[in-house]
């Protein structure tokens, strides 16, 4: 899947709004080019109260996140709010305890499911340009991610 099939497919859920972070809508300029994607049914929810479930990420953010290598040409990351169920599905282990696994991830593999190198202790989990190995699972996923973000939407 390219960015532009990731984005299209969530933002084609229902309620979903997808920002693309950029000066004009004053996204700090580390997140610029990224792309978040959160359940917003009313298009109301103030910046600081939107919690992405996906989010698509194009480029190192240094000091934090450079484990996947983005920036490698053309290389992109698909992050998930999988949560701790199917974070431990998907990897053997809880996310609170990632700490102790990391070592044993390449963060910079493309199409497999790894976990979110910064935020795998939240229930994040990851793939780098998702293509036949991942496509599918990516898609639902997803799709469960947008049902758990719709479970815990409380109007503003």
């Amino acid at each position: 899947m390219t960015e532009e099939e990731v984005i299209r497919f969530a933002s084609g859920l229902p309620g979903v709004d997808v920002v693309t972070a950029a000066e004009s809508n004053g996204a700090p300029e580390v997140a610029w080019g990224d792309t978040f994607v959160s359940y917003d049914p009313q298009g109301d929810l103030p910046p600081e109260r939107r919690m992405p479930f996906t989010t698509v990420v194009v480029k190192d953010y240094p000091g934090f996140d450079t484990e996947s290598r983005l920036d490698r040409p053309g290389v992109f990351r698909v992050n998930v709010n999988v949560g701790r169920r199917v974070f431990a599905e998907l990897f053997g282990h809880s996310p609170a305890a990632h700490a102790e696994h990391h070592g044993e991830y390449d963060f910079g593999v493309v199409d497999q499911f790894l976990p979110h190198p910064a935020y795998a202790v939240q229930g994040w989990a990851s793939v780098l340009n998702p293509g036949p190995a991942t496509e599918a699972e990516l898609r639902s996923l997803i799709t469960a991610a947008h049902a758990r973000a719709v479970n815990r939407h409380r109007p503003h």
